[in-house]
């Protein structure tokens, strides 16, 4: 496995922190720069990157260090700490101590901690590491420095830590294998886990989350399918009958107790130039978790405080192109969003999805939901939202094994949706309850139940909504729904409404364009 080495330091590092860093190797190795200077490496005598380091980022928001490295990884303190990564060349033994060597030489200059705090290297790191005779195998020209394997099909990524994050390295892999037409595969140990919005991307693009296991080999650590390297990707294997194997590993979990609650909604704004962005996600932030989001960033960690305006600043500053950005919460409340602002011909649209993490003894704020909807649809321009239950982890970090698959509580059409629809055929629905009128009745938009969150039969309510807001007949299947909703080995994306629901799990999904990472 490639080795990450982060230094996390009380102090910000500057030039000479840095350069003491840069000379763990001596004074023979080459310095180097890529991604337009965002990232220093050092090479060896043939310029073959060894260890790759990534600017600093101030992390601003407590507890943010400790959601991806583990409870150990916080520093002591109130002010913000600075969180250096350094990564590793794969196959080289002394790159490996030149990455724990590089972050100790901060923190004892700086003050904090390294993680892993038993990384080779870290142990006698005022003395330079030996480097004589060293060598990096050639990277291609068209890889990332985050890249450990890059073929025609797909840019394999080697991770080993508790959560893979969709990091800054990360997103520009991912922008860089959708441009050269590749799969992202990561491939992690059987202990790691990966974050929400690595999760989120990496189900509606083609990519593959690979688990090492002993028993089948690879997995897929999303939908359990076992999978082999062939044609220069990993692959789901097919056994004697055509069809793909489940592996053992990816079903050996039971239930928790633990649940999430899920809010995927889209808002549309006009461009005014006054306009402020984030609202729409402070409000379902305050009602859901009683407080206001604790961070933000365009990856992970999200470091810097919430910000309306900053975010409205640099979504400007991108405008037409699209932004995407990551939200988190407190330690003591687990939430995490991913917010995407598209700049569209009808005005400005903000792309939210929202998850709260709940323990075994905690209540859900269901009861908050028609009214957060109430006010989405009076004040920021409501399209549609989804509501669902999911068990599932608290920390809303994805294990490599089988979780329920969410299931609809409810849904929302805002005024436009409504009138498109038709007042009457909005209104009047096959449900069993009566949906509940939000937003001035001139120009209303409509909440609908579906259920308890907790069968199967939410999925069918859904499915009879639709089919009836979109005037299809009864027992024709709206396009983009899937007959098997809710099997464990399945996910995937419908049309219209912007609903997520179950597909096959060799169907990557849709593929990511600009305006998905922006």
């Amino acid at each position: 496995m490639t080795k990450d080495v982060i230094a996390l330091t009380e102090r910000m590092p500057d030039a000479m922190s840095v350069l003491a860093g840069l000379l763990a190797g001596g004074p023979d190795l080459r310095v180097e720069t890529a991604g337009e200077g965002a990232v220093v490496q050092l090479c060896d005598a043939d310029g073959r990157p060894l260890v790759s380091i990534e600017v600093p980022l101030m992390l601003q928001v407590p507890g943010e260090a400790a959601r991806l490295l583990g409870p150990g990884a916080e520093l002591s303190g109130d002010g913000p700490a600075w969180w250096v990564e350094a990564r590793a060349a794969a196959g080289v033994p002394q790159a490996e101590q030149l990455a724990g060597a590089f972050a100790a030489r901060l923190t004892m200059l700086l003050g904090g901690r390294v993680w892993p705090p038993d990384a080779p290297g870290t142990v006698g790191a005022a003395r330079p590491v030996d480097v004589s005779g060293i060598t990096a195998v050639p990277a291609p020209a068209a890889a990332q420095p985050a890249v450990d394997m890059l073929t025609d099909k797909a840019a394999v990524v080697l991770q080993d830590r508790p959560v893979v994050p969709m990091t800054s390295w990360l997103s520009e892999v991912l922008r860089a294998t959708v441009e050269s037409d590749r799969s992202l595969q990561i491939v992690t140990p059987p202990h790691c886990r990966i974050s929400l919005p690595t999760r989120l991307l990496l189900q509606s693009m083609p990519s593959r989350w690979v688990v090492q296991d002993e028993r089948c080999g690879y997995y897929d650590g999303l939908t359990g399918a076992v999978l082999t390297w062939q044609d220069d990707a990993f692959s789901p294997a097919r056994d004697e009958n055509g069809e793909t194997p489940v592996a053992d590993a990816f079903a050996e979990a039971g239930p928790t107790g633990e649940r999430q609650l899920s809010v995927s909604f889209r808002t549309l704004h006009r461009p005014t130039a006054d306009l402020l962005l984030g609202g729409a996600l402070e409000v379902a932030w305050q009602a859901l978790t009683g407080g206001p989001p604790a961070g933000w960033g365009t990856s992970e960690p999200a470091g810097l405080t919430w910000s309306r305006r900053q975010l409205t600043e640099l979504a400007y500053e991108r405008a037409p192109r699209s932004t995407w950005t990551v939200v988190v919460g407190t330690a003591d409340r687990p939430a995490v969003a991913t917010l995407r602002v598209i700049r569209t011909p009808e005005g400005v649209e903000e792309d939210i999805t929202l998850t709260v993490g709940y323990g075994p003894d905690e209540e859900l704020p269901l009861e908050a939901l028609p009214g957060l909807a109430g006010e989405l649809v009076t004040r920021y321009g409501l399209q549609t939202m989804l509501c669902q239950l999911r068990e599932a982890r608290r920390d809303l970090s994805a294990p490599p094994h089988y979780e329920n698959p969410p299931l609809p509580y409810a849904f929302v059409l805002g005024p436009t949706e409504v009138q498109e629809a038709g007042r009457d055929r909005a209104s009047r629905t096959p449900l069993k309850e009566r949906p509940v009128r939000l937003g001035p009745s001139v120009r209303p938009g409509f909440y609908y139940a579906l259920g308890d969150g907790r069968t199967a039969e939410s999925w069918t309510a859904l499915e009879q909504l639709l089919r009836h807001l979109r005037g299809a007949a009864p027992g024709s299947r709206p396009a983009g729904m899937a007959a098997e909703a809710g099997e464990p080995t399945y996910y995937g994306r419908a049309e219209g409404y912007g609903l997520e629901t179950p597909d096959r799990i060799d169907g990557h999904g849709q593929e990511l364009t600009d305006t998905t990472l922006g």
